[in-house]
C-alpha cells in the first residue's frame, strides 16, 4: 500500500496529550477509508505537525483527518525509502 506524509500548520502550541488525543481520533475511524495512520510528530514552536501513513489514497487521508477534526494543508505521496 502506499505512503504518504501529510503536513498540518498553525498549530503552535500544541500540547504532546493534544498530539495524542489528534492521533486517537485518527485511529479511531482510519478503517473507513482503508487507512493506517503510523506515526505522527509535532514541533509546538512553529506549529508543524507531520503524519506518516498507508492509504489508498491521499484523498483517503485527506477525508480522514477532516472527519477528525484538523483537516491536512498538505498531503505528499512517499513512493522511496530507506
Amino acid at each position: 500500500m502506499p505512503e504518504f506524509m501529510d503536513i498540518h500548520r498553525n498549530m503552535a502550541g500544541l500540547t504532546q496529550e493534544a498530539l495524542k488525543q489528534a492521533h486517537e481520533a485518527d485511529l479511531a475511524i482510519q478503517s473507513e477509508e482503508d487507512v493506517v495512520f503510523k506515526n505522527a510528530w509535532a514541533d509546538p514552536d512553529s506549529g508543524l505537525v507531520y503524519c506518516l501513513s498507508e492509504a489508498p489514497s491521499a484523498d483517503a487521508v485527506k477525508r480522514i483527518h477532516e472527519r477528525a477534526g484538523h483537516p491536512a494543508d498538505e498531503v505528499h505521496p512517499v513512493p522511496l525509502k530507506v
